[in-house]
């Protein structure tokens, strides 16, 4: 079995008290009991806004410069995640779309190595 990251896209300006209701809450707990009882969760995580995300950049001259904020400047970033044991590309792809459903938002599939 190979390991997939699953991760939910958010705004930059996703605001989860206006966004998400107890509908939505309910359907992710749903599709978590769902992925529990199908024994493919690994892990899974919500994060907290980019803006909280400190970036670090090693320098030339060994020094690792430490600045605040995401390390991209993007109009998206992930708000959330699970790492999934699937046995190949279209079983993670069929948990991704139930996620993109549940969490009404973009959904991005990727392989671990």
């Amino acid at each position: 079995m190979k390991r997939y990251l699953v991760a939910v896209q958010h705004p930059d300006d996703y605001d989860p008290s206006v966004a998400e209701d107890e509908t939505m809450s309910r359907d992710i707990d749903v599709l978590n009991e769902e992925m529990i009882a199908a024994g493919i969760r690994i892990f899974v995580g919500g994060l907290h806004p980019a803006s909280s995300a400190k970036s670090l950049r090693a320098q030339p001259d060994g020094e690792v410069l430490l600045t605040n904020g995401p390390y991209l400047k993007t109009k998206e970033h992930m708000g959330g995640f699970w790492v999934l044991e699937a046995a190949d590309m279209d079983e993670a792809l069929a948990w991704g779309r139930k996620a993109a459903i549940a969490c009404r938002a973009p959904i991005e599939v990727r392989p671990f190595h």
